[in-house]
């Protein structure tokens, strides 16, 4: 029997869901969650250990543990059954190993629910560690750790920790390798099998772990699942780690650290070591803080930096937080010119902390921000189960039980002092600068161990800091002033009537709109879709290059207005596409139309700023250089796609032109890519009809009317498709490549199986196969033969061209090697289809059944799946009912005629291409791959463009003005 007190916890006043906190009599502490409308279940066990605690000399065994308790149980001993049992039926599972905790988790739906939860339960009561899984996992910790080796987030991470006390826990590596966990253990005598057993006896007890179950059922008959499930978690009253300490001393203070990162551009990371934020989580100083400090709005440190073409982005706020220690950190993007003057931007830094400390604590700032935040969380979406259990049961470890949901989401308490304590402590003295240019190439002098990061370490005093700050320009830094975009009118209105589906409301020459009031979410937001088809801004490389840096300038000149909307929870986004561009605005609907209005009218009155214009261009050109640095299986994708996708040009050509580019290009190429346009709009939410309309009306009136308008009606010719290319039945195409990045030894493979164009029989026989297979897939080809931690089949659709993909990024083989692998799963896999019972077909076909009846989460998630059917042309709004019934209807039979025409090795009518990049490590393979015989059937592409030229297309669903499918 379980106990406790009852406690009320603190939720939004829109929650409808039921919570009961509960202690096991074994001390393990559970939140249930009762939510009678969901479609999914799921559970997060938040265990107090995480890297902190690896013993010295294996490091990663935390998280090697984490990744370990996947594999079997004593109940349940068949390995990779657990994942098997999740992924069959509807669900997902993962892990994540922090700090101070690791956090298992899981979704499934609400009919298998119990049978998971029993099968999740016996992670923490007996699992199984064999030798044999253990070597096998190792394998996959270190191939984790491979792809990481060339993140610049990854290496930057640890170079920081790198730079701090060797005796606090802070300074480990937490991650893992081969080298951590087999070999030098070996060497020292050390079993690590036998380690994982001790580490996990020792710490993993059920007063150290915190659990949440959310489930549709009641919540007397979910604890009572509960403690029948979990009362067998032994506890060894084992008291929760605490690391006390700092992890900087004086030495690790006031320095100017330069390191060379892999991606080209300059990024300055300012820190100083600070109280938590949990400790004042009710006065929430650091939050107030980064409200200011990370402000964008004009008088802001960013609007400066901007202004003087320094920087193109800054955040502020907590960093590597834990109970006992935490960071203030800064990040800035500079530009080529905010590198020379790195001096200048720190001192401006420091020139508004003194501007906040000479101003005083603002009460007034603290109620805006609170009042914000208050609304954020009263009126905050829905999310899926299993990342809201996650966030509950991290908040679980460190928060009383009443603010489990809130967490530190609701700043109530003004309290000045605090304020200036955090504030007083982001001084000269405490600082740290973290460096980071390409052109620090070859004046480093050391090295960081674990991700061989060049760097060199400068010590810096008050005083240079002070000249520093004293030699900046004379800009006119204040605070942000009163916010106009925070919504006061949160009222509902009543639709007029119950939609289902979207309806086309309104058609002219100029434009269609598909409107959708919410009939479902009861939330005084809005989503606006304008997608602006303009048939010359994607004709050539040059005009998507230019319309490229059209909408991001655009962005940047509405950056400081803009921002305040951003704070006050209202959103907007202005994207290239396939098409033209698209603009976006998502938020609360009381002030949306005055955003979206002043965004268009900026789109009208567009001009080109030369300095601008040359700090978009400098940031663009390096977006394009670092493509090079993807990770190869990044890179095989976009490969796939360019094979596939006839209108698409390569970034090497649209690199090859920016250099040329002026601003007077795009001077005069804007009214031209403007001249014909066609908007095609979605709109949805809290606006009523008439509303919506009125909106569409006030575009039309921007752009078409008047006697010079910007636009005229497209003609039908102009009307754009991508189009997608048919491959040849019987037919295997595959195209080698070498790696971009001569330092990742990684190579990669998509094995893409193109299989029909969009038809729900067809689609469910697909996605059903991909259900069933993808467990098999992932056990076969990375747990058992350890290619790779990347490794995933999925569906893939391209403009409605559906297929499946393998994607496995491996150090292992080569990828020719790989394709093989993955036509042995193939012919593996046939023998478990023809084995399947009739029971098992059943049982995936419910499974898939209960995926598709998910209800949309909120107003965002159901807008972007009508938006996806809008730009796709498919207009098949009602797909997911079709498809049940589709589903319903098919038979086992069918689904092996499926795989044997369009999946199984060697079928007469399938159709595949294999894009395989070779990493450094198989580099000579792809020499040798390219001039060994081609085997019959097999078609290698030399060259993606004439090969595109030289295939047939699929017909496109989107049809021009006039062809509606309603």
């Amino acid at each position: 029997m379980a106990v406790g007190k009852e406690v009320e916890i603190v939720k939004p006043r829109t929650d409808k869901r039921l919570y009961r906190r509960i202690l096991l009599k074994n001390s393990l502490e559970v939140l249930l969650v009762s939510d009678p409308e969901t479609d999914k279940c799921a559970a997060s066990m938040a265990v107090s250990v995480g890297s902190f605690s690896d013993p010295e000399g294996l490091e990663g065994l935390a998280h090697f543990l984490e990744h370990m308790l996947f594999y079997a149980s004593e109940k349940y001993p068949l390995e990779d059954s657990y994942s098997k049992y999740i992924t069959e039926h509807g669900g997902s599972t993962n892990a994540f190993t922090a700090s101070e905790f690791t956090d298992y988790y899981f979704d499934v739906t609400v009919d298998s629910f119990e049978e998971a939860l029993d099968r999740f339960a016996q992670f923490f009561i007996k699992p199984l560690m064999s030798a044999d899984a253990t070597m096998r996992e190792i394998q996959a910790v270190d191939s984790e750790n491979q792809k990481n080796l060339l993140s610049d987030a990854w290496r930057m991470n640890q170079l920081q920790k790198h730079l701090s006390e060797k005796c606090h826990p802070y300074h480990k590596f937490g991650t893992g390798n081969w080298d951590t966990l087999e070999v030098q253990p070996r060497a020292r005598g050390l079993d690590t099998r036998a380690e994982l057993i001790k580490f996990y006896q020792e710490n993993y007890s059920a007063n150290l772990m915190h659990l949440v179950v959310y489930s549709k059922d009641n919540l007397d008959k979910i604890q009572s699942m509960v403690e029948e499930k979990f009362s067998d978690v032994q506890n060894t009253d084992k008291n929760c780690s605490h690391f006390s300490g700092q992890p900087c001393t004086s030495e690790h203070l006031q320095i100017l650290v330069k390191t060379v990162p892999i991606k080209q551009g300059h990024k300055l990371r300012v820190m100083w070591p600070i109280t938590p934020e949990i400790r004042h989580y009710k006065e929430c100083p650091i939050k107030y803080l980064g409200h200011l400090i990370g402000h964008e709005g004009e008088g802001s440190l960013f609007y400066i930096l901007k202004k003087l073409g320094w920087a193109t982005s800054l955040s502020a706020g907590e960093s590597d937080w834990s109970l006992e220690f935490a960071f203030f950190k800064v990040v800035i993007d500079l530009t080529d010119s905010g590198h020379e003057h790195m001096n200048d931007i720190i001192g401006l830094l420091f020139k508004y902390i003194s501007l906040l400390q000479d101003s005083g604590v603002c009460e007034w700032i603290f109620n805006e921000l609170s009042a914000v935040c208050e609304t954020k969380f009263h009126y905050q979406d829905k999310i899926a189960p299993i990342d809201y259990v996650v966030n509950i049961s991290s908040n679980m470890q460190v928060y009383p039980p009443a603010d489990w949901i809130a967490g530190s989401s609701l700043p109530c308490r003004f309290n000045p002092s605090t304020i200036r304590m955090v504030l007083d402590a982001l001084s000269m003295k405490n600082v740290r600068i973290f460096w980071e240019s390409k052109n620090f190439e070859g004046l480093t002098d050391m090295v960081e161990p674990w991700y061989g990061t060049p760097y060199c370490v400068e010590q810096i005093t008050d005083s240079t800091i002070q000249e520093w700050t004293q030699s900046t320009p004379n800009e006119n830094l204040h605070l942000p002033i009163p916010n106009v975009f925070i919504p006061t009118d949160l009222s509902l209105k009543k639709p007029e009537e119950k939609v289902k589906f979207p309806v086309l409301l309104r058609q002219s020459p100029y434009s269609k709109l598909w409107f959708k009031p919410d009939t479902t979410f009861s939330t005084p937001k809005a989503y606006v879709k304008i997608d602006f088809i303009c048939p010359l801004a994607s004709n050539s490389p040059e005009s998507e290059v230019l319309t490229d840096i059209f909408t991001r300038l655009l962005m940047d000149y509405l950056n400081e207005y803009a921002y305040y909307a951003e704070v006050a929870g209202l959103y907007y986004s202005v994207n290239l596409t396939d098409t033209g561009f698209e603009v976006t605005v998502i938020g609360y609907n009381h002030k949306l139309r005055i955003l979206l209005e002043t965004v268009l009218e900026k789109i009208a009155t567009f001009d080109v700023r030369l300095d601008r214009f040359s700090v978009i261009k400098e940031t663009v050109i390096k977006g394009y250089q670092n493509l090079k640095f993807q990770k190869p299986y990044q890179q095989a994708m976009y490969y796939c796609s360019l094979i596939l996708q006839d209108s698409t040009c390569s970034w090497m050509e649209q690199l090859e032109i920016l250099p040329q580019l002026e601003a007077g290009d795009l001077s005069k190429f804007f009214p031209i890519m403007l001249s014909r346009a066609f908007l095609e709009c979605y709109i949805s939410g809290n606006i009523d009809g008439v509303e919506a309309e009125s909106m569409v009306q006030h575009m039309e009136n921007i752009f078409f009317q008047g006697p010079n308008p910007k636009s005229r009606p497209i003609f039908p010719s102009q009307h754009l498709t991508n189009r997608i290319i048919k491959l040849e039945k019987g037919t295997s195409y595959f195209y080698p490549a070498l790696g971009l990045n001569p330092s990742d030894e990684n190579s990669a493979l998509v094995h893409y199986i193109q299989v029909h164009r969009d038809d729900f029989l067809m689609n469910v026989k697909l996605q059903l196969f991909a259900l069933i297979a993808k467990q098999p897939a992932f056990h076969q080809l990375r747990s058992v033969e350890q290619l790779g931690y990347i490794t995933v089949l999925m569906q893939r659709s391209d403009c409605g061209i559906r297929g499946l993909q393998f994607i496995i990024q491996s150090t292992v083989k080569g990828p020719g090697q790989i394709d093989l692998r993955v036509e042995a799963f193939l012919n593996m896999f046939e023998t478990k289809l023809l084995e399947m019972t009739s029971e098992e077909f059943k049982s995936n076909v419910n499974a898939l059944i209960n995926v598709k009846l998910e209800k949309h989460k909120n107003l965002r998630e159901e807008s972007s799946f009508y938006w996806r059917e809008i730009t796709d042309g498919t207009l098949k709004f009602d797909r997911r009912e079709s498809e049940v019934a589709a589903l319903k209807e098919l038979t086992q039979q069918e689904l092996l005629d499926f795989f044997n025409e369009h999946v199984k090795v060697g079928a007469p009518r399938k159709k595949s291409l294999s894009v395989q990049v070779y990493g450094s490590l198989h580099s000579s393979e792809f020499d040798q791959d390219k001039i060994q015989p081609v085997q019959p059937s097999s078609v290698q592409i030399e060259d993606v463009f004439s090969f595109r030229r030289s295939r047939p297309l699929y017909g496109s669903f989107r049809g021009g003005y006039g062809q509606v499918k309603l």
